[in-house]
């Protein structure tokens, strides 16, 4: 039996079983919270209520996945800390390098959680050989959410031996793996020369969603990295980042 989160339990009282079905705006009634879309200084998102109703504020000016993240968001917030005022800056909302005992993270797993239910989702991934940019952007695009929540949330399937890093200039930023990968698969902070991605970020190259073997030392430094091989797809990320992923050997799962 498949264990359902609070989130996936709620979508699943209220009758919806499909991407097209996740109206928001309505749970968000449902569940005694008013939204209203209006311009903010400051935060991407903010939520004021008591023990029974709540106001959730969403930045108009973002762009339409960032304002339906944040509102779940704000719903994880209303579920896990009913009756605070808490405002939600931008670099919060959706933030990977946020920890397990983080508010923030809570609340970003349960938003996961309610735009990307696993019921709908692990059957889209069933039978897929690899991972892939492309099989990504196509599941973001059909339940309405930005590709980096995607590939998180793809990852925390434990169904494929992936992990996505995010580098800029300074180094890695943030990285998530499945919890069944072997713990000695941790990242480099440095881009290797070597690797795709030093290319795209501190070169110039286009984006190179090919899946490229290359030796996994490129990407980690544990005692035999050097003898193990990995799948490199990386792509710009905004004007100041990359994000790749990079597809393990079989063995690395625990």
């Amino acid at each position: 039996m498949i264990r359902l989160s609070p989130a996936e339990r709620l979508l699943m009282d209220l009758g919806i079983e499909t991407p097209g079905e996740i109206d928001l705006e309505a749970i968000a009634a449902d569940q005694g919270v008013r939204v209203k879309y209006r311009p903010l200084d400051g935060c991407e998102a903010r939520i004021v209520g008591n023990d029974r109703h709540a106001i959730v504020s969403i930045n108009v000016e973002s762009r339409r996945t960032r304002q339906r993240f944040s509102l779940a968001h704000e719903l994880g917030h209303w579920y896990h800390h009913k009756g605070r005022c808490l405002f939600c800056a931008s670099n919060k909302i959706g933030n990977p390098e946020t920890g397990p005992l983080d508010p923030e993270r809570h609340a970003d797993d349960y938003a996961a959680d309610l735009v990307l239910p696993n019921f709908m989702l692990r059957p889209r991934l069933v039978g897929l050989r690899r991972v892939s940019f492309a099989k990504a952007r196509e599941i973001a695009d059909e339940f309405g959410v930005s590709l980096a929540a995607t590939l998180i949330k793809i990852v925390s399937t434990n169904l494929f031996p992936l992990v996505v890093i995010c580098h800029d200039k300074g180094g890695r930023k943030w990285f998530r793996r499945p919890d069944n990968v072997a713990n000695w698969w941790f990242p480099r902070r440095d881009l290797d020369r070597d690797s795709f991605a030093q290319a795209i970020l501190n070169e110039g190259a286009p984006d190179d969603t090919v899946p490229h073997l290359l030796d996994a030392d490129a990407w980690f430094d544990f005692r035999g990295a050097d003898r193990e091989q990995v799948h490199e797809q990386s792509i710009r990320w905004g004007e100041k980042h990359v994000l790749t992923l990079l597809t393990l050997p079989e063995r690395a799962v625990g």
